[in-house]
């Protein structure tokens, strides 16, 4: 069993330079071709004045502060023995290319059920005008 002790550990915040590059190779990597997400004229011409990020783009720009936490030394994770177990979100504001997203993240939970640990990260990620855009929390089981 992980230590509880680390339960509420914080890691840094990572900040994340949106730019629509990578939104438009994110929305083709999953299929997901909406305008807004790929046409530049479509999107300056909308509400939101250029093109926007599809929702869980937040997997990008909080993949440092997850990395940070699964290879996290002191908690001596059994990296071959992690599977992937359920996220959440929540999306308060939207994000746009040019956006600097910083992101940072605490151990919420760990406990032991039917032979397995599970551990779990919050992730708030904050824009640069310091709007919450997403909340998140990313759970791992831990097989023995």
């Amino acid at each position: 069993m992980i230590d509880p002790k680390f339960i509420g550990r914080k890691y840094s915040p990572m900040t994340y330079e949106v730019c629509k590059e990578k939104i438009k190779e994110y929305a083709r990597a999953v299929g997901d071709l909406n305008p807004l997400y790929l046409d530049e004229e479509q999107a300056k011409s909308s509400q939101y004045g250029r093109i926007i990020a599809p929702p869980l783009f937040a997997a990008i720009y909080a993949r440092e502060v997850l990395e940070n936490w699964v290879l996290d030394s002191e908690l001596s994770l059994n990296l071959p023995m992690i599977v992937h177990g359920e996220q959440e979100f929540e999306f308060f504001k939207v994000v746009k290319a040019g956006d600097v997203i910083a992101t940072e993240g605490r151990i919420a939970e760990i406990y032991e059920k039917k032979g397995l640990n599970f551990i779990s990260l919050e992730t708030i990620s904050i824009n640069q005008q310091g709007e919450v855009v997403t909340r998140a929390v990313w759970r791992m089981v831990i097989r023995r």
